[in-house]
């Protein structure tokens, strides 16, 4: 699919997407509670949706509604073969779940994640009890024999997702655990995982986030629990109104564990006129400058804020660009190659992008498949001088499938 995205001018109030992040977790949780969980204000991205078709397949009766999803949870494997979609989340957390079947389960994916590195799963589910195999670190991944616990390490640097299912399925295996992490990234995610199972009536011990550990036996109860907003995408709509007039943006928690929410901190060195409050962001074009940011514990905030660079006068900083490779694309590789066909000019030096202000024009932009380009590219055609044509514009659907829906809302001319 295409899209045309017109130079425009923004204004008006939208509602944050329901955050993906969050409700993969709640997904999971509640297929580990026996009894009906209720999920409100739910996510039906793509990602959101795999992860509600894999825990159908281990078991799980899912009844979706529009304002609510209804689980009734409970292990019992309807299928021998579970695909995750384009989703690394699921694909992560799902994994060790699987593996409390204690049957041989195949696990697998569509697009980019075919690619997407999963080593690193195999030695610690081994040290747990369970038999593991991957093709060669990539998908698909196999399981079988039950985990049963114990003791290992897990290497955090490319990723926290599967620290993540870990966490979410060693409460119930037979034995106590012990996860030692080395070089954990994204620490806040795991923030959001420990507040989800405490939700469910689950305990995991946090020591510094170097150590956890999970006593087994727990059971998981079944919960009434409401998705909050995405700081992910909701960083598009902040950034665009940013460049192209004022938007405020609601459902929104400022103490919310998401850490893309440091899109604020962005915005305001920049010079953005941000006004905060306790359920809404208003945002407001002012004179943009360059700005230094570290988005190491935030790499998924990249694309918005590179959008966003190149309309501040002077010099940009980004640090933590090496955490971009892995992606649905190899991101930072992505950024460059799109943004300079639009006359933005922007490189990679070590672990830091710099852009500097430009001016941008129209051009055809391939969205390498992946959701944050394509946002990102139609964030920027809305102060430039032309039209950008965006290839492949359906992959916003894996997080925010209603996002060019928002922007024309807000004003923007996109066809």
């Amino acid at each position: 699919m295409k899209k045309y995205v017109y130079p425009s001018k923004i204004r008006g109030t939208i509602a944050a997407p329901a955050s993906k992040s969050v409700m993969q977790r709640a997904i999971a949780a509640s297929l580990l509670a026996d009894g009906e969980s209720v999920i409100f204000h739910p996510s039906f991205c793509d990602d959101s949706l795999a992860a509600m078709r894999v825990a159908e397949g281990l078991g799980a009766s899912v009844v979706k509604k529009s304002d609510q999803v209804i689980i009734r949870g409970g292990i019992n494997p309807a299928a021998d073969t579970l695909n995750c979609g384009e989703s690394g989340l699921c694909i992560r957390m799902f994994t060790p779940i699987a593996a409390l079947t204690g049957k041989k389960m195949i696990l697998t994916g569509d697009g980019s994640l075919a690619g997407r590195p999963v080593s690193g799963i195999e030695d610690a589910l081994g040290k747990l009890g369970v038999s593991v195999k991957s093709n060669n670190g990539l998908l698909p991944i196999e399981v079988s024999s039950l985990l049963k616990g114990g003791v290992a390490d897990i290497d955090g640097s490319v990723s926290s997702q599967f620290l993540t299912g870990l966490l979410m399925a060693l409460p119930l295996a037979e034995n106590d655990s012990v996860i030692k992490v080395d070089n954990l990234k994204s620490r806040e995610y795991i923030d959001i995982t420990l507040d989800v199972l405490k939700k469910f009536g689950i305990k995991v011990e946090n020591h510094g986030f170097n150590e956890f550990k999970v006593h087994g036996g727990q059971k998981f109860s079944p919960a009434k629990i409401e998705i909050e907003g995405d700081w992910s995408g909701a960083a598009f709509l902040l950034c665009a109104g940013a460049i192209a007039g004022e938007v405020s943006v609601t459902g929104l928690n400022l103490e919310s564990y998401q850490p893309d929410r440091a899109i604020i901190t962005a915005l305001r060195k920049c010079g953005a006129e941000v006004t905060a409050e306790k359920n809404v962001i208003h945002i407001k074009s002012g004179h943009l400058r360059g700005f230094e940011f570290d988005a190491t514990e935030c790499p998924d905030l990249f694309p918005p804020l590179a959008s966003l660079a190149f309309y501040c006068k002077g010099e940009s900083v980004i640090w933590g660009a090496g955490r971009l490779k892995h992606k649905e694309s190899d991101r930072g590789t992505a950024i460059i190659s799109e943004f300079k066909k639009m006359g933005g000019s922007v490189k990679i030096d070590k672990d830091c992008m710099i852009i500097r202000g430009s001016a941008l024009s129209g051009a055809v932009i391939d969205s390498h498949g992946d959701h944050r380009m394509a946002m990102a590219c139609a964030v920027a055609a809305l102060g430039g001088s032309g039209v950008v044509e965006i290839d492949g514009a359906e992959c916003i659907n894996k997080s925010y499938n209603e996002f060019y829906d928002h922007m024309i809302r807000l004003g923007a001319e996109i066809k």
